[in-house]
């Protein structure tokens, strides 16, 4: 499914079809030149091979905006390089390379509900939960009185990615987490 778009419809994770291929927006800034009109500067990232580009559009360009299917499915486990779901609604097994999940397997723990994004019958990525709850299993301990370090302090948490935590959260804790940003949001609540 498609329409067009121009680009002050433009925002990040927006998905359109650019030079034969599908592109996510991951930025966009809009300026306004001297004399001549705006243009958009973006930054974005091949749905397809994972490469990123930085670009300049006149504004008012248009642009066939890309709309997936989606289907609700639960991660079970990881299999090799391939990321196991069970679609929710038919209870398949889908296999998902770690290719086409790109940064989304930092955020997947059993049982995890997701949507899977399919454009013309072929799996392109998956849409996570906005935040998502990860227990951190490495960090320093933070000191009392240490103020030094107020702008927080690295943890890894359980799927191995590494984020900024303030420095009251230890190892055992577990933390909310966005997953559009990779930043910590709170302390989950127990």
């Amino acid at each position: 499914m498609s329409q067009v778009i121009d680009t002050s419809d433009f925002y990040s994770g927006i998905k359109v079809k650019w030079q034969d291929g599908i592109w996510e927006i991951i930025d966009y800034q809009h300026h306004k030149m001297g004399r001549g009109g705006a243009v958009i500067r973006t930054k974005l990232r091949n749905v397809e091979t994972g490469s990123s580009v930085e670009t300049t559009f006149r504004s008012g360009e248009k642009f066939e905006r890309v709309i997936y299917d989606e289907k609700a499915a639960q991660f079970l486990y990881q299999e090799g390089d391939s990321y196991v779901f069970m679609d929710m609604g038919t209870y398949d097994q889908l296999y998902i390379h770690k290719d086409v999940l790109g940064d989304a397997i930092n955020y997947l723990t059993d049982n995890l509900e997701v949507q899977i994004e399919y454009f013309e019958e072929r799996v392109m990525g998956i849409d996570l939960p906005k935040s998502v709850e990860l227990q951190v299993i490495d960090t320093p301990p933070g000191y009392k009185g240490d103020t030094v370090s107020s702008g927080g302090k690295p943890a890894t948490l359980e799927t191995g990615i590494t984020i900024t935590v303030p420095i009251f959260i230890n190892i055992g804790d577990t933390v909310v987490v966005d997953t559009r940003s990779g930043e910590y949001l709170e302390r989950a609540k127990k």
